[in-house]
């Protein structure tokens, strides 16, 4: 039985929990971390079994696997924990990954592992498939609706008024890696397509505030010698949080499962 931890225990946390609960799989739930304990408490209360809430250092102590569903400020010393003790780490954060390449260097030399999670994007097992080959050129548009961008680093920073919007408006146009910089809390699924396809400095990417829009929607272009990839998904976002897609929690549950199945769907 595989004892899963999961680091920051709100929107994504807690539907992660859910179904390692409910699932027949060997996983068991053996503890979470948070950073609002009292709020934790409350959603901890919910659960058939309720667990221990413990510190990052206590958590990755006590399990084998540890979910990172915390905010991204929080990615580093979770990953930097989980790493350095030999586990392996479950995440959807590519932003902050992308941001932190050591990470690999130290899960190599302490014999842990990195999981990105592919989150709210799609086709990630073609792209990768492609990168064997030659891929002359990846885009990427991320067109969102007002109220999943209007607290986002960089449109407070750049004091960009989303409130009256009418009409779709472009907020960025770049490389992934400088929009994962600028959104770090928004485009972890650019930051994992670049670091699938061609990398993040050659993965053009551009974002929208659009008005009209009720979902958030990726579209995206992969150009290769071995095929032409055309990519369209409409997340449904939580109601928690407009910025997180509910298939983003549904994809950490898809990789812990891919640990303990006797059979694994996708490269």
């Amino acid at each position: 039985m595989i004892k899963v931890g999961i680091a920051g225990f709100g929107t994504i946390g807690r539907v992660v929990a859910r179904h390692i609960e409910a699932s027949d799989l060997p996983l068991t739930l053996a503890a979470v971390s948070a950073g609002d304990r009292t709020r934790a408490e409350a959603a901890m209360a919910q659960l058939q079994a309720p667990v221990p809430i413990l510190d990052t250092a206590e958590l990755v102590a006590r399990c084998d696997v540890i979910v990172d569903s915390a905010p991204t400020a929080a990615f580093r010393d979770i990953a930097e924990t989980t790493l350095r003790a030999g586990k392996t780490l479950v995440t959807v954060s590519g932003a902050a990954l992308m941001q932190w390449p050591e990470a690999v260097d130290l899960a190599r030399a302490h014999d842990g592992r990195i999981i990105l999670a592919t989150g709210a994007l799609l086709g990630l097992d073609a792209v990768r498939a492609a990168a064997i080959g030659t891929i002359h050129s990846v885009t990427m548009v991320t067109r969102k609706p007002v109220k999943s961008l209007i607290k986002a680093e960089h449109v407070v920073r750049n004091q960009i008024d989303l409130s009256s919007l009418t009409a779709p408006l472009k907020i960025f146009e770049g490389t992934a890696r400088e929009g994962a910089v600028a959104f770090p809390a928004n485009v972890n699924v650019a930051a994992a397509l670049g670091m699938a396809g061609v990398g993040p400095d050659r993965t053009r990417l551009e974002i929208w505030a659009d008005p009209a829009l009720e979902r958030n929607t990726h579209r995206i272009v992969v150009d290769a010698d071995s095929a032409r990839l055309e990519l369209a998904i409409e997340n449904v976002p939580t109601d928690e949080n407009p910025g997180t897609g509910r298939i983003t929690a549904l994809s950490l549950v898809a990789a812990l499962q891919d640990l303990v199945s006797p059979i694994r769907i996708g490269t």
